[in-house]
């Protein structure tokens, strides 16, 4: 079971017309503002953090409570002059969870209704989560080729392949920057990712690295999934047998 977590700010188109129209700049400032807040806040509780949105955010949040959700919420009204509400879904898969926590809010089903918390009640068996860490492999020679804009595209094609891919697998893939992706699944297995960087070798002759993370907090998988990442590197360095995926597990 994964429990998953949106936050999302309520009211933001009415409120982003109070600004007028020299504004972009700071609701920029105002959406990296606030990533960084619920990263920090999350983090310090063995959670992740995933921009899906700049308005939303997603975040694994197994084995908090509906009380650690209050806690963060009242420190972030503090932070925040806007509204925020918090869903809360669990689930086998990834996508089951988020869809849990939307259908929790389109309901109107509150676990807090003084801090704006939507969710069915929680159950408290937290089982492990997976994280798949990718990075492209020769990311250096690729930017070489191609300007800065081409390459972002280049990025902005692979995510969309990514995402494809790994929903239909009920997996949910985010951009974490550069050529970075993270991917929250539940025990899909090396074949199925095999295929996947099959596809995309064979349409954009990209290769990616693929390190695997297994843990019963999203922080220590992803940490895992890095340590796998970092591994497939050293093997290839020291001239050991090529590796694309490994896994690393708690």
């Amino acid at each position: 079971m994964i429990q998953l977590t949106i936050i999302k700010i309520t009211g933001y188109g009415p409120w982003t017309l109070t600004l007028g129209s020299d504004r972009e700049h700071r609701l920029q400032m105002l959406q990296a503002s606030l990533y960084k807040e619920i990263q920090d806040l999350f983090s310090q509780r063995n959670c992740l953090a995933f921009a899906n949105r700049f308005d939303e955010l997603f975040v694994i949040t197994n084995g908090l409570s509906v009380d650690d959700h209050i806690d963060i919420q009242k420190q972030l009204v503090k932070s925040f002059e806007l509204g925020l509400s918090i869903s809360i879904g669990q689930g086998n898969t990834s996508f089951e969870a988020s869809s849990n926590a939307d259908k929790a809010r389109r309901s109107n089903i509150m676990l807090s209704k003084d801090h704006n918390i939507f969710g069915l009640p929680l159950k408290k068996d937290a089982d492990l989560v997976q994280i798949i860490h990718m990075d492209v492999d020769g990311s250096t020679s690729v930017s070489a080729k191609k300007s800065p804009y081409e390459v972002s595209l280049l990025i902005i094609k692979l995510y969309s392949e990514m995402s494809e891919f790994f929903l239909q697998r009920n997996s949910l893939a985010f951009f974490m920057g550069g050529d970075n992706f993270m991917i929250i699944t539940s025990g899909i297995n090396q074949e199925e990712i095999a295929k996947f960087l099959e596809i995309v070798k064979q349409k954009y002759d990209i290769s990616f690295n693929c390190g695997i993370g297994t843990a019963k907090t999203g922080r220590d998988a992803a940490k895992f999934a890095t340590q796998s990442l970092d591994k497939i590197r050293e093997l290839r360095d020291s001239g050991k047998k090529d590796t694309r995926i490994l896994e690393t597990s708690c």
